[in-house]
């Protein structure tokens, strides 16, 4: 933890201009506030790069756009507003060669990013928490350099399991079914939709247990497996499958 914020900081004392990506899906819980004041306070332009784009419906998050300029909806896997993404760059650099930082929570998309930006395959990608171990230099144009850094987890995030499956940046959760009750809470049109469940469902548990029955996740005698498919929900929603 301490040596992934050494990491961050002289990043962001080399690039001129810091990128922040953060999850369409939830983009203030993926916000890294203390990222932001580290970018303020060393004089730097910060550009928040809304990612999963494709997994929201837009016209809902155009507030963003005042509260978070300069900002930018793009969707690294269908290469949605990586031009304009690229074009901000350069404005914010006044056509001037470049060292841009990305910086986010794990698995907001950093790699896809970067790696739609230069148009091939440079960052390692990868479901997995924590899967870009260091800073990395890559080469995006002849006027753009990159350093991607690891994801990164503010202090007071470190011990909230929920809040971390929710944002994706974890696959190690203690108690499955409770984060995935929170998610339901929140998003319970958007997974019944995706798991095609139709009916009313009195609380959380009676939804994850229609959702097992789906599924076919049962223990032994019938019994619904939560569990299992709590642990099955929350892979769907940290790859993108589920669209809110």
């Amino acid at each position: 933890m301490a040596n992934f914020w050494k990491i961050v900081d002289r990043v962001i004392d080399q690039a001129d201009i810091i990128l922040m990506v953060v999850d369409a899906r939830m983009v203030d819980k993926t916000r890294n506030i203390e990222i932001e004041r580290k970018v303020m306070a060393a004089g730097k332009t910060l550009i928040t790069v809304i990612n999963k784009a494709d997994l929201v419906d837009i016209e809902e998050l155009k507030e963003l756009k005042t509260k978070l300029a300069p900002c930018v909806f793009v969707s690294a896997r269908k290469f949605y507003g990586i031009t304009i993404l690229r074009h901000l760059i350069l404005e914010k650099s006044k056509g001037e060669a470049v060292i841009v930082g990305v910086v986010g929570y794990p698995n907001t998309g950093k790699s896809s990013v970067i790696n739609a930006l230069k148009g091939r395959s440079s960052a390692g990608v990868s479901p997995i928490s924590g899967f870009t171990k260091g800073k990395q230099n890559i080469k995006v144009d002849n006027k753009i350099l990159v350093i991607d850094t690891p994801g990164v987890l503010a202090e007071d995030d470190v011990n909230s399991s929920s809040e971390s499956a929710l944002r994706a940046s974890s696959t190690k959760v203690d108690d499955p079914e409770m984060v995935v009750f929170d998610l339901i809470k929140k998003f319970k049109l958007e997974i019944m939709i995706f798991y095609d469940i139709e009916g009313s469902f009195s609380d959380e548990e009676e939804l994850l247990e229609a959702i097992a029955n789906k599924l076919n996740r049962k223990r032994s005698g019938g019994i619904p497996d939560t569990e299992t498919t709590a642990k099955i929900i929350l892979q769907d929603w940290q790859k993108g499958r589920i669209q809110i």
